[in-house]
């Protein structure tokens, strides 16, 4: 089973659950574990702070890297230990992490130390003035049950443009936006084309165009910078896990059992692309000259920016990959179910040892 789809239903099975709902306010008010432990974490995501490599996962763990993933160590504070499953940078100080329980947290010195932003019964909040605001009872009704629910729905990726702006979503449709870098969120619920509330995972964007991509085939799509969205006529039913812009404009969407294409006119219509692995692609990045797919089969497959001919590397022995980045010296770091791995032209070896 796709890591993205076990969380997704893990939260649909919390939300049933009173207990589920104590476990993550608890999770809420306790800082993340520091200990050894940590560098051997499942991890969700990773990226670049400046030089600095950043990666997010379980129970609130961060690690940072300054040497290019040859070492790691724990940040030094994280206020919470909910999973945290995304993570950005601006710039090489100011980032933001999301996860479960509605956790957003916030750092102003490249990863170090997080504040938290938003949780969930502060997002069930937002959520329910929006509806009210609106006087649409459909949308009163899920807002008041996402308020009895508590603390309890993950956002699944973030998306800033600026120090500033930038839109996070996540599990059932959830949406929120801000234009203060993270002090106030305002609701993107009515300005989603997504009635049945599907799962929303994954974001691109690039200038003024903004992608998101969920479950059961959504593609929603944006010109103005999340002004407006509209839903696009995709070409496959089931679920998308990821989403990334070429810098020509291509976008590109992968998701279960492998499958991906490509849209060379901003969604209007995609072709299929060859991938050798039906394996679920849980991340595309684009690097330099290359493209890099991180799938549920722990392979990180690679192509060229025109050619699309994915060459399949083994990295951890079957475990899934979640996501991709490419080191200041050039290596590539992967992260998932067996940790952070750093890989060099001829070899694949632990980051954690």
């Amino acid at each position: 089973m796709n890591t993205r789809v076990f969380r997704w239903l893990l939260a649909a099975c919390c939300s049933l659950t009173p207990v589920f709902t104590v476990q993550a306010t608890e999770a809420l008010q306790q800082p993340a574990v520091q200990g050894p432990q940590a560098l051997r974490a499942v991890l969700q995501d990773v990226t670049r702070a400046g030089n600095r490599l950043v990666a997010v996962g379980e129970r609130g763990v961060v690690l940072l890297s300054d040497d290019n993933g040859l070492h790691w160590r724990q940040a030094t504070a994280v206020p919470v230990s909910v999973g945290l499953n995304a993570v950005q940078f601006v710039d090489a100080r100011t980032g933001w992490a999301v996860g479960h329980a509605g956790v957003v947290l916030r750092s102003e010195d490249g990863g170090e130390h997080w504040a938290l932003q938003l949780d969930g019964q502060r997002v069930a909040t937002v959520e329910l003035r929006a509806a009210e605001a609106s006087a649409d009872s459909t949308r009163i009704d899920a807002a008041r049950r996402l308020v009895a629910d508590g603390a309890d729905k993950p956002w699944l990726a973030l998306s800033f443009s600026d120090a500033g702006h930038g839109l996070i979503v996540g599990a059932y449709g959830l949406a929120l936006a801000t234009a203060d870098g993270g002090r106030t969120w305002q609701s993107q619920g009515a300005r989603l084309p997504n009635p049945g509330g599907l799962h929303l995972y994954a974001l691109a964007r690039q200038g003024r165009d903004l992608f998101i991509a969920g479950e059961q085939g959504l593609l929603l799509r944006s010109r103005d910078g999340g002004e407006h969205f509209q839903a696009l006529d995709g070409p496959y039913e089931g679920s998308y896990f990821s989403l990334a812009l070429l810098p020509d404009g291509r976008l590109l969407v992968g998701g279960l059992r492998g499958k991906l294409f490509v849209s060379r006119d901003n969604g209007d219509s995609f072709e299929t692309l060859a991938n050798p692995i039906p394996a679920s692609l849980n991340a595309i990045r684009v690097t330099g000259n290359q493209v890099l797919l991180a799938n549920q089969a722990g392979l990180l497959l690679r192509s060229g920016l025109n050619d699309f001919a994915a060459t399949p590397q083994a990295v951890s022995e079957g475990l899934p990959l979640t996501a991709v980045t490419q080191a200041a010296d050039g290596a590539l770091i992967t992260v998932g179910m067996a940790g952070a791995r750093r890989l060099t032209s001829s070899s694949t070896s632990s980051a954690a040892d």
